[in-house]
Protein backbone atom coordinates (compact mmCIF):
# COMPACT_ATOMS: atom_id res chain seq x y z
CA UNK A 1 0.00 0.00 0.00
CA UNK A 2 1.15 3.53 -1.21
CA UNK A 3 1.57 6.25 0.89
CA UNK A 4 0.91 10.29 0.32
CA UNK A 5 3.59 12.32 0.98
CA UNK A 6 3.86 16.08 -0.18
CA UNK A 7 7.70 17.36 -1.73
CA UNK A 8 7.44 20.39 -3.08
CA UNK A 9 3.44 21.36 -2.35
CA UNK A 10 3.15 18.13 -5.18
CA UNK A 11 1.52 15.62 -3.88
CA UNK A 12 3.58 11.92 -4.77
CA UNK A 13 2.68 8.51 -3.71
CA UNK A 14 5.10 6.33 -1.97
CA UNK A 15 6.06 3.26 -0.65
CA UNK A 16 6.21 3.90 3.49
CA UNK A 17 9.08 3.30 5.11
CA UNK A 18 10.90 3.90 2.26
CA UNK A 19 14.22 6.01 1.89
CA UNK A 20 12.90 9.49 1.27
CA UNK A 21 15.82 10.01 -0.88
CA UNK A 22 14.98 6.78 -3.94
CA UNK A 23 11.56 8.03 -3.35
CA UNK A 24 11.67 11.57 -4.44
CA UNK A 25 14.21 10.94 -6.99
CA UNK A 26 12.58 8.25 -8.67
CA UNK A 27 9.32 11.07 -8.71
CA UNK A 28 11.60 13.20 -11.02
CA UNK A 29 12.88 15.58 -7.74
CA UNK A 30 16.26 16.39 -8.05
CA UNK A 31 18.29 15.91 -4.71
CA UNK A 32 22.26 15.80 -5.32
CA UNK A 33 23.82 13.17 -3.40
CA UNK A 34 27.21 10.86 -4.32
CA UNK A 35 27.33 7.89 -2.00
CA UNK A 36 23.73 6.86 -1.95
CA UNK A 37 23.20 3.20 -4.03
CA UNK A 38 19.50 2.25 -4.21
CA UNK A 39 19.83 -1.53 -2.76
CA UNK A 40 22.40 -0.79 -0.20
CA UNK A 41 20.42 -1.55 3.58
CA UNK A 42 22.21 1.12 5.47
CA UNK A 43 23.11 4.33 4.17
CA UNK A 44 26.44 5.99 4.83
CA UNK A 45 25.15 9.70 4.43
CA UNK A 46 28.87 10.30 4.12
CA UNK A 47 28.48 13.35 1.20
CA UNK A 48 26.20 15.28 3.33
CA UNK A 49 24.60 16.57 -0.12
CA UNK A 50 21.42 15.46 0.12
CA UNK A 51 19.81 17.15 2.95
CA UNK A 52 16.14 18.70 3.12
CA UNK A 53 13.57 19.96 5.62
CA UNK A 54 11.03 18.44 6.54
CA UNK A 55 7.86 20.14 8.41
CA UNK A 56 8.27 19.78 12.04
CA UNK A 57 11.47 18.79 12.24
CA UNK A 58 13.74 21.34 14.24
CA UNK A 59 16.78 20.71 11.68
CA UNK A 60 17.41 19.67 8.33
CA UNK A 61 18.13 15.78 7.50
CA UNK A 62 19.98 13.93 5.10
CA UNK A 63 17.15 12.83 2.28
CA UNK A 64 19.16 9.18 2.08
CA UNK A 65 19.40 7.96 5.72
CA UNK A 66 15.08 9.32 5.95
CA UNK A 67 11.94 7.06 5.89
CA UNK A 68 9.21 7.85 4.12
CA UNK A 69 5.81 8.23 5.99
CA UNK A 70 2.28 9.26 5.50
CA UNK A 71 1.22 13.01 5.47
CA UNK A 72 5.33 13.87 5.52
CA UNK A 73 6.07 17.19 4.05
CA UNK A 74 9.25 17.74 2.97
CA UNK A 75 11.07 20.80 1.65
CA UNK A 76 14.45 20.28 -0.96
CA UNK A 77 15.28 23.96 -1.38
CA UNK A 78 15.88 26.86 0.89
CA UNK A 79 18.88 28.99 1.90
CA UNK A 80 19.67 26.62 4.80
CA UNK A 81 19.59 24.24 2.39
CA UNK A 82 21.48 25.77 0.27
CA UNK A 83 24.20 26.75 2.63
CA UNK A 84 24.58 23.25 3.63
CA UNK A 85 24.61 21.29 0.70
CA UNK A 86 27.53 24.14 -0.88
CA UNK A 87 29.31 23.50 2.11
CA UNK A 88 29.70 19.81 1.78
CA UNK A 89 29.98 20.12 -2.02
CA UNK A 90 32.93 22.53 -1.20
CA UNK A 91 34.50 20.30 1.47
CA UNK A 92 34.37 17.27 -1.23
CA UNK A 93 36.53 19.71 -3.56
CA UNK A 94 38.78 20.03 -1.12
CA UNK A 95 40.00 16.85 -1.04
CA UNK A 96 39.15 16.10 -4.72
CA UNK A 97 42.17 16.52 -7.77
CA UNK A 98 40.09 18.67 -10.05
CA UNK A 99 41.30 18.13 -13.11
CA UNK A 100 38.34 17.87 -15.68
CA UNK A 101 39.80 18.35 -18.87
CA UNK A 102 41.73 15.60 -18.82
CA UNK A 103 39.21 13.52 -16.79
CA UNK A 104 37.50 10.20 -18.34
CA UNK A 105 34.93 11.29 -16.33
CA UNK A 106 34.92 14.27 -18.14
CA UNK A 107 31.17 15.33 -18.97
CA UNK A 108 30.20 12.21 -17.22
CA UNK A 109 31.17 13.36 -13.64
CA UNK A 110 28.79 13.99 -10.93
CA UNK A 111 30.37 16.56 -9.39
CA UNK A 112 29.98 18.45 -12.82
CA UNK A 113 26.31 17.24 -12.77
CA UNK A 114 25.65 18.96 -9.08
CA UNK A 115 27.35 21.89 -10.25
CA UNK A 116 25.39 22.52 -13.11
CA UNK A 117 22.12 21.63 -11.30
CA UNK A 118 22.91 23.19 -7.87
CA UNK A 119 24.65 26.35 -9.16
CA UNK A 120 27.79 25.55 -7.49
CA UNK A 121 31.20 26.34 -8.62
CA UNK A 122 33.77 23.79 -9.29
CA UNK A 123 36.78 25.96 -8.83
CA UNK A 124 36.05 27.36 -5.77
CA UNK A 125 38.83 28.09 -3.02
CA UNK A 126 36.71 27.94 0.28
CA UNK A 127 38.45 25.45 1.85
CA UNK A 128 42.03 25.00 1.63
CA UNK A 129 43.25 21.61 -0.29
CA UNK A 130 43.27 18.68 2.61
CA UNK A 131 45.77 15.89 1.90
CA UNK A 132 48.68 15.30 -0.02
CA UNK A 133 49.66 14.02 -3.83
CA UNK A 134 49.53 10.17 -4.07
CA UNK A 135 50.64 7.63 -6.57
CA UNK A 136 48.23 6.25 -8.67
CA UNK A 137 47.86 2.51 -8.79
CA UNK A 138 48.39 1.52 -12.09
CA UNK A 139 49.70 -2.15 -11.25
CA UNK A 140 46.43 -3.85 -12.27
CA UNK A 141 45.99 -4.94 -16.03
CA UNK A 142 42.15 -3.65 -16.57
CA UNK A 143 41.67 -1.01 -13.53
CA UNK A 144 43.38 2.53 -12.76
CA UNK A 145 43.21 3.71 -9.15
CA UNK A 146 43.66 7.02 -8.83
CA UNK A 147 43.79 8.32 -5.08
CA UNK A 148 43.94 11.93 -5.62
CA UNK A 149 40.17 11.63 -7.66
CA UNK A 150 38.10 9.79 -4.67
CA UNK A 151 36.02 11.74 -2.67
CA UNK A 152 35.22 8.93 -0.39
CA UNK A 153 31.34 8.59 -1.68
CA UNK A 154 32.27 4.72 -0.15
CA UNK A 155 30.21 2.73 -3.69
CA UNK A 156 33.32 1.16 -4.77
CA UNK A 157 33.89 -0.44 -0.82
CA UNK A 158 30.27 -1.68 -0.54
CA UNK A 159 29.97 -3.07 -4.15
CA UNK A 160 33.61 -4.95 -3.78
CA UNK A 161 32.50 -6.35 -0.51
CA UNK A 162 29.17 -7.23 -2.44
CA UNK A 163 30.09 -8.74 -5.32
CA UNK A 164 33.93 -8.54 -5.82
CA UNK A 165 36.63 -9.80 -3.34
CA UNK A 166 36.19 -7.02 -0.69
CA UNK A 167 39.74 -5.89 -1.31
CA UNK A 168 38.71 -1.91 -1.18
CA UNK A 169 37.89 -0.62 2.67
CA UNK A 170 37.74 2.34 4.16
CA UNK A 171 41.46 3.12 6.15
CA UNK A 172 42.56 5.88 8.40
CA UNK A 173 40.16 8.33 10.24
CA UNK A 174 39.42 12.40 9.79
CA UNK A 175 41.12 14.16 7.39
CA UNK A 176 43.37 11.29 6.77
CA UNK A 177 40.69 8.53 5.60
CA UNK A 178 41.17 6.88 2.20
CA UNK A 179 39.90 4.19 0.58
CA UNK A 180 42.43 1.61 0.13
CA UNK A 181 43.57 -2.08 -0.06
CA UNK A 182 44.59 -4.10 3.04
CA UNK A 183 47.99 -2.50 3.95
CA UNK A 184 48.28 -0.22 0.81
CA UNK A 185 48.59 -2.94 -1.37
CA UNK A 186 49.01 -2.18 -5.28
CA UNK A 187 45.33 -3.32 -6.54
CA UNK A 188 47.40 -6.23 -8.86
CA UNK A 189 48.70 -7.61 -5.95
CA UNK A 190 45.71 -8.28 -4.19
CA UNK A 191 42.80 -10.80 -4.66
CA UNK A 192 40.92 -8.83 -6.96
CA UNK A 193 38.50 -10.67 -9.08
CA UNK A 194 38.47 -8.09 -11.78
CA UNK A 195 34.60 -7.77 -11.84
CA UNK A 196 35.05 -4.12 -12.66
CA UNK A 197 32.01 -3.18 -10.52
CA UNK A 198 33.53 -0.61 -8.53
CA UNK A 199 34.71 0.89 -12.25
CA UNK A 200 30.42 0.94 -12.69
CA UNK A 201 29.88 2.71 -10.01
CA UNK A 202 32.65 5.50 -9.02
CA UNK A 203 31.10 9.05 -9.60
CA UNK A 204 33.99 10.77 -10.32
CA UNK A 205 37.04 9.15 -12.53
CA UNK A 206 38.70 7.80 -9.33
CA UNK A 207 38.52 3.82 -10.66
CA UNK A 208 38.54 3.30 -14.18
CA UNK A 209 39.09 1.02 -16.89
CA UNK A 210 42.76 0.97 -18.54
CA UNK A 211 41.63 0.08 -22.00
CA UNK A 212 39.26 3.69 -22.25
CA UNK A 213 42.66 5.85 -21.35
CA UNK A 214 44.64 6.30 -24.53
CA UNK A 215 48.81 5.69 -24.05
CA UNK A 216 48.71 4.10 -20.49
CA UNK A 217 50.40 0.87 -21.79
CA UNK A 218 49.36 -2.64 -19.22
CA UNK A 219 51.95 -3.85 -16.96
Amino acid sequence: MLCTIIIESKETRVHPGSSLLWAALDNGFFIPNLCSIKEMQRPVASCRLCFVEIKGQSAPVTACSEKVRDGMIVTLNSPQITRLRSTSFNLLLSNHHLDCAHCIKNKNCELQRIAGAAHFKLNTRRFNKTGSSLPVDSSHPLIIFDHNKCVLCGKCVWVCQKEGTAVLDFAYRGIKTAVSTFAEMPLAETACNSCMSCVAVCPVGAIYTRSILPGVPAN
